[in-house]
Parts: structure tokens; C-alpha cells; sequence
């Protein structure tokens, strides 16, 4: 997987869900198990866990790559057919909602990485990743390298978030990473995660909000504005703008001249 140049991310989450497909199988030797397994295995996920059809696929990714890619054996696709997508839209936060989150946030370093993922759309291994020479300021912009899918792209750079950069680049004087934990590296998505929660309990709000949320309600508030789909698109990424076409289904936009027709009953 890494000469293939797979993400560590991915290479984490194909080796646990091996793993379990493995153990389920602990009777069998890794080489000796039958395709047919693959099935039986699907079939326990579906009804003995309460595992997502997301997690579902995933292990039918995780299991598929290890038949072909290590063992050199296809996999019938009848053996393994993949679970219906769920149609769900992504939790969205308001922008005054937004707004009274990042109130919450005191501390520099944290407030920088927030507004940076809202601003520019970010998922929260592309901020983690950032070094300072990806921020430029001259054409304000941001340079993502090495996302989802081995891409590069470049996406907003808000000045607000900017002159905030400035001030916390003149106090921490970050050296290989952006954000740096207390002790080098890179700073840590668990850490990351905790600024947020605490920030939304602080606000009062009663939406369950992760830092994914933020990169939904940037690409919802752009559209909401009256931004083109296409630069949607473009800022966060996505191959297809089927993906990026979710965003429609979620705004309001449009809703303030519409009224129920309950309104107009006479009850």
C-alpha cells in the first residue's frame, strides 16, 4: 500500500478492518480462506453489529485489495456486493451559528486552526498537514498538497484568518508544521476535536457539530451566497461534482419566500 502511495489513513483503517475479517476467519490460515467467507463475513457485519454500510464498505474495500493485491486471487463481484448508500445530508451550522462557536475559542493557536478549516473548507488532516509555506499571502490562497487522492489544489485564504496567522506566526514561530504539539510534529486531530466540542458546548448548541461539520456549513454558506458549484467544487476537492452537488439539497436558500400552506388555514 505505501509503494502504491496509499494514505496513512487509509492504510490504518484497511489494516483494522482486515484485522477483524481475519479474526472471523482465526480457524482458517489468511491464504486458505474462500471467497465464500467474504460473503458469510457481510452477512454477520449486517446482522450481529450495529456497523455502518460505510464501515461495510470500507471492509469490502480492506478485504478486496488483500485477495487481489496480496494473495494475487479475483474476487468474484457477486461474492461481495456492496450495500445500498444511505441517502443522509450532512449536519449544517448556520453562519450566526458559526460565529458564536468561534467566540468560544480564546487561545491563538486553536482559534487559527478553526477558522482556517471554515474558511477554506478544510478536511482535518489538510490543516494538520499545512506548513507555513503553504499559506500565500500574495495571492491569497492556500495550498493544499497531497489530499484525498494524492491531489494538490488551492483554496481561500480569508483575511481575517490571515492577519490572525500573522500574529500567531510572530508568537509561536512554527518550524516544520503550521500547528505544532506542544513537543513538535505535527498537532494532534484528537486535541483538534476537543477545541471544537468544547467550543459548541460552550455556545449551547444542541447539534451534534465535528470539524467535518465546518467544511459542510463552508461549502453550504459559499452557496448560499450565490457561489457557482464549480468553485465549490474546485475549493474542497471533490472528482465529481455529483459530490459536490449534496449542498443543494441542504440549503435554505429560497426559503424566506416560500410559506406553508398551513399558514393560510383557517384553523
Amino acid at each position: 500500500m505505501k509503494i502504491r502511495r496509499y494514505s496513512q489513513n487509509t492504510i490504518k483503517a484497511y489494516t483494522s478492518t482486515l484485522a477483524r475479517f481475519l479474526e472471523f476467519n482465526s480457524d482458517r490460515e489468511p491464504d486458505q480462506i474462500e471467497p465464500e467467507r467474504i460473503r458469510a463475513y457481510m452477512l454477520h457485519l449486517v446482522e450481529y453489529t450495529d456497523l455502518s454500510a460505510s464501515y461495510q464498505n470500507q471492509a469490502i474495500n480492506a478485504i478486496k485489495f488483500y485477495f487481489e493485491a496480496v494473495l494475487g486471487q479475483s474476487v468474484d463481484p457477486i461474492v461481495i456486493q456492496r450495500p445500498r448508500k444511505a441517502k443522509k445530508l450532512p449536519a449544517v451550522l448556520s453562519e450566526e451559528e458559526v460565529a458564536l462557536i468561534f467566540k468560544q475559542i480564546k487561545n491563538l493557536k486553536h482559534k487559527c486552526a478553526i477558522y482556517l478549516i471554515y474558511s477554506a473548507g478544510l478536511r482535518r488532516s489538510e490543516v494538520l498537514n499545512l506548513k507555513p509555506t503553504d499559506i500565500d499571502s500574495k495571492r491569497n490562497c492556500i495550498n493544499i498538497r497531497d489530499a484525498k487522492g494524492n491531489k494538490d489544489r488551492i483554496t481561500l485564504l480569508s483575511q481575517k484568518a490571515l492577519l490572525l496567522l500573522r500574529e500567531y506566526y510572530k508568537q509561536y514561530r512554527p518550524k516544520e508544521w503550521l500547528f505544532e504539539g506542544a513537543e513538535g510534529g505535527k498537532y494532534s486531530t484528537t486535541s483538534l476535536r476537543k477545541i471544537l466540542q468544547r467550543a459548541v458546548e460552550n455556545a449551547g448548541i444542541k447539534k451534534e457539530v465535528t470539524l467535518h461539520t465546518l467544511r459542510h456549513s463552508f461549502a453550504t454558506h459559499l452557496l448560499e451566497r450565490g457561489t457557482d458549484l464549480r468553485y465549490i467544487q474546485s475549493l474542497l476537492g471533490h472528482s465529481s461534482s455529483k459530490t459536490t452537488e449534496i449542498y443543494t439539497h441542504i440549503t435554505s436558500k429560497g426559503f424566506e419566500n416560500l410559506k406553508s400552506p398551513l399558514d393560510d388555514m383557517d384553523v
